[in-house]
């Protein structure tokens, strides 16, 4: 028996590898509606590229090995710390702001489960060079097409926090281990009261305070919609927040605002559980979400304004998200909406007659050459199985060749919906 796919790693074949081709298809045509370069990214890089920037879970999640040269390198489990790297290498010819995506496969060993695999890839949209919440509006306006235009239309909205308001939480209530501070904000509505009790207290917070924020998270729901988000922050920031605490949740309002100009406030909520977990991101975050079922993050994102100083480079602010295939199908699965798969045929070219095989051959590559799909048997097949895999194929129409209730050197056109057919003239097709 030959042996399948490693553990966390799929195969797709026919139809789906079709929907995925035309998803990303989908994907990236919005995304250069949208005004994005696309930016090709190598499969394998140094790993102390994520040793020192990724953040240390990262880089214990990385598929890394020595080469033949002696040296450590990894399999790239996210295109981020590339795309900075590039940008360095790059950014002094690089007019701002650089509008980059990516797609590309990721590998990470983690414990496979739905929604996430060894082997993945990812559909990345990254901004350089704007400091303003202008730059996660046009993130998040652009996700959103990108969503629609794959069949996402209604099944997702958004979660956004800053950073800089989850760390003011930690330093109030007193969470000397920042870390595992977010850590367990993180996974406050998937602890229990008691767990999210002990890890808030593993962090440094007082146990009798430990209720209190649980609390505060809990009136947040599953998220507090735009038009109470501000009440929200405000009563935040009057438990006593300190400057750059009071900072995010004034930056994080005006990126409310900007973000019902344009029409995305029914799609946007205020969530203070949501943090990230990669090191570098530094104020704004953000997920997309399911609207039903349980609510799971679909894709999520950032702003990580001092990871291209970590690389060598000028201060530069950035912010970009990555969509992840796993999830997204889930989603669309969930929903009905995965795509049908490879497009159907245009023409399927049948023969009467085995000598007519060379003809209908150079027939098909002719229809090819004008712009048009188009097949014929190689098997030998009797006409009316080949007319039967035309309609397996779903092919638009079949063009006969040899039938003899047809003129002399006519075509028989077929519709192979309506059953329709006539003859047409060598010269007409």
């Amino acid at each position: 028996m030959s042996p399948g796919p490693l553990r966390g790693f799929r195969d797709y074949p026919p139809p789906d590898a079709g929907a995925r081709s035309e998803l990303r298809r989908r994907m990236r045509a919005a995304a250069r509606r949208a005004g994005f370069a696309e930016l090709e990214l190598p499969s394998v890089e140094s790993f102390e590229l994520y040793q020192r920037k990724s953040g240390e879970g990262i880089a214990a999640e990385t598929w890394s090995f020595t080469d033949k040269g002696d040296r450590p390198v990894a399999l790239v489990p996210e295109q981020t710390p590339s795309l900075a790297r590039v940008f360095v290498e790059r950014g002094k010819s690089e007019p701002l702001p650089v509008k980059w995506f990516t797609v590309g496969k990721s590998w990470r060993y983690e414990e496979p489960q739905a929604g996430r695999t060894r082997e993945f890839l990812q559909f990345n949209l990254d901004i350089v060079g704007a400091a303003g919440p202008e730059a996660e509006v046009d993130l998040l306006t652009t996700a959103a097409l990108l969503m629609d235009e794959v069949g996402g239309q209604g099944l997702y909205a958004f979660r956004l926090n800053d950073r800089a308001i989850a760390e003011g939480l930690g330093r109030l209530y007193g969470a000397g281990d920042g870390a595992r501070f977010f850590r367990a904000v993180d996974r406050f509505r998937k602890s229990t009261p008691a767990e999210f009790a002990g890890e808030l207290e593993a962090a440094g917070v007082a146990s009798e305070r430990t209720g209190e924020l649980a609390e505060l998270l809990r009136g947040a729901g599953p998220g507090v919609p735009l038009p109470e988000a501000e009440r929200y922050l405000s009563g935040l920031a009057s438990r006593g927040f300190d400057g750059p605490a009071t900072a995010g949740v004034a930056r994080l309002n005006r990126l409310f605002a900007l973000l019902e100009k344009v029409g995305l406030g029914d799609r946007v909520v205020y969530d203070p559980t949501v943090v990230r977990g990669l090191a570098y991101y530094t104020s704004t975050v953000f997920e997309a979400f399911a609207r039903s079922g349980d609510g799971r993050a679909v894709f999520g994102g950032g702003r990580y304004d001092h990871l291209i100083e970590l690389f060598g480079g000028a201060p530069t602010p950035a912010a970009g998200l990555a969509i992840g295939d796993q999830t997204l199908e889930l989603l669309l699965r969930g929903a009905g909406r995965w795509p049908d798969g490879e497009p159907a045929l245009d023409t399927y070219v049948v023969v009467a007659r085995a000598e007519l095989v060379p003809e209908a051959l150079a027939l098909v590559e002719r229809l090819r050459r004008s712009g048009l799909s188009a097949d014929a048997d190689l098997l030998g097949r009797s006409l009316s199985r080949q007319l039967r895999e035309a309609a397996r194929r779903k092919s638009r129409r079949a063009l006969i060749l040899g039938l003899r209730e047809a003129s002399p050197g006519a075509v028989v056109e077929r519709d192979l919906l309506s059953g329709a057919q006539r003859e047409l003239a060598p010269g007409a097709l």
